[in-house]
């Protein structure tokens, strides 16, 4: 016996089948906003966590990416940096997932690693806006589809810099000033204890 088609009423919708339906949900999904944040974090300082604390407020996740950077010849291990970046920034959280990861190619690759929409850069002062502004310029001509969100230094933490910080640390200056003071510890311990007068 062959079934009749059920009779719909004048206006009503027709049904959505089963994976139209799935598809149709899936579009109307919100996209999860991903951010990153990436540096050297050799230490991470207040001004680093001024950034984060303001980006997760833009993302649903927040992947802190710790440059390998050996060029740069690191006070810190990468393992400490890294270990030191995720005790610090999981205190600002407010529910966003954070994620410290370690990196070593191209930031744009990177980036699309962690499946990124954003990248996230602090500025300081004018001299680190030229520099961004020509990486911006080429990072756009290799993914146009990842923004670039410039978040201005807070006026507390303009002058705040990791090397600085450093300089201070091993001249037993008072470094507790700019970084939080499990960090200072690490910095006591890498300069023999010194501490500020």
């Amino acid at each position: 016996m062959t079934r009749r088609p059920e009779r719909r009423a004048a206006g009503e919708p027709r049904p959505v089948s089963g994976s139209a339906a799935a598809r149709s949900a899936l579009a109307r999904r919100p996209v999860k906003r991903i951010g990153l944040y990436p540096g050297t974090f050799d230490p991470i300082t207040n001004g680093h966590l001024d950034i984060i604390g303001r980006a997760v407020k833009l993302v649903d996740k927040l992947v802190i990416g710790v440059a390998i950077n050996r060029d740069k010849g690191p006070l810190f291990t990468l393992e400490e940096r890294t270990e030191m970046v995720m005790a610090e920034a999981r205190k600002l959280a407010n529910g966003v997932e954070i994620e410290a990861r370690p990196f070593d190619n191209l930031l744009m690759h990177f980036a699309e690693e962690c499946g990124a929409q954003m990248i996230i850069r602090g500025l300081r002062a004018v001299s680190d806006f030229e520099y961004e502004f020509q990486m911006v310029a080429m990072n756009q001509q290799m993914n146009d589809q990842i923004e670039t969100v410039f978040l201005m230094a807070d006026p507390h933490h303009q002058a705040v810099s990791s090397r600085l910080v450093k300089e201070i640390a091993r001249l037993g200056g008072n470094a507790d000033l700019f970084v939080p003071a499990a960090v200072h510890s690490r910095l006591l311990a890498k300069f023999g204890g010194k501490k500020g007068k």
